[in-house]
């Protein structure tokens, strides 16, 4: 469920019995040759949809400018500074506690935005108890969760892709985009075809560095099929993490 396709009295009516909301969170970045901008941002929103089918929660408008400086060097990708997330998160999470939500579950799709989010959600939580703190049933919690961790999803991307997998612009999240988005999809000869793995140390050095802006990975190796066996393991995943965190301490 859409939080954007509801009425407000449908709002009211879910709040009635359950607190939790699904957030998905990316990023606007390049994923190499052919990879989308937007695959952070699209893989989030693909799989907190599908949790949120799962799990019958509602889901929240994504955030999908997360923090990808390092980024800036390729055309298209767009960054935010660790105060503007903060902020950003801040206002979802706060706008939607005045209403009675409680539990914000953000599924994450960039690993560049872990750290701020972790920050972010302390600063709510210093803003919403303080220093007098609040009843349990009215404690605000908030999680991050990457939709690609966990033993499960690690495996699958070992079977499916091995070493290819690489950590930027990855077979796994190029496939999820194939699966989600299968007009999107782009073939483009890869050279060579695992890129090199390695460090920078911003902007310029990764363009330097990495030309085609893949690090390790092989995405050439993506498919939709694969896509879908990602998706397919990951809801259930998922959605076992989110019921657990709505309903701890009740």
């Amino acid at each position: 469920m859409l939080l954007q396709h509801q009425t407000w009295q449908e709002v009211e009516q879910y709040l009635s019995h359950s607190s939790g909301i699904i957030l998905p969170i990316g990023s606007t970045e390049q994923h190499g040759p052919n990879g989308l901008i937007g695959t952070d941002a699209i893989c989030a929103e693909v799989i907190a949809k599908g949790v949120g089918e799962s799990a019958n929660a509602l889901v929240g408008p994504t955030i999908g400018v997360g923090m990808a400086v390092h980024h800036m060097g390729f055309a298209g990708s767009m960054t935010l500074r660790p105060s503007s997330l903060i902020a950003i998160i801040h206002d979802y999470v706060l706008s939607l506690a005045r209403h009675g939500f409680r539990r914000f579950f953000f599924i994450n799709g960039h690993g560049g935005n872990v750290a701020t989010a972790q920050a972010a959600f302390f600063e709510i939580y210093a803003e919403f108890e303080g220093a007098i703190g609040t009843r349990q049933q009215d404690e605000l919690r908030c999680r991050l969760a990457n939709w690609w961790d966990g033993s499960v999803m690690h495996n699958l991307a070992k079977e499916l892709f091995g070493d290819d997998e690489g950590s930027h612009a990855t077979a796994s999240e190029v496939a999820l985009t194939q699966y989600a988005l299968p007009e999107t999809i782009r073939q483009v000869p890869l050279d060579p075809p695992r890129a090199p793995s390695g460090r920078f140390f911003g902007p310029a050095d990764y363009r330097r560095r990495f030309p085609d802006g893949r690090i390790g990975s092989n995405p050439g190796l993506a498919t939709p099929e694969k896509g879908k066996r990602l998706y397919e393991a990951a809801i259930p995943e998922l959605t076992k993490t989110y019921t657990s965190f709505i309903t701890e301490n009740e």
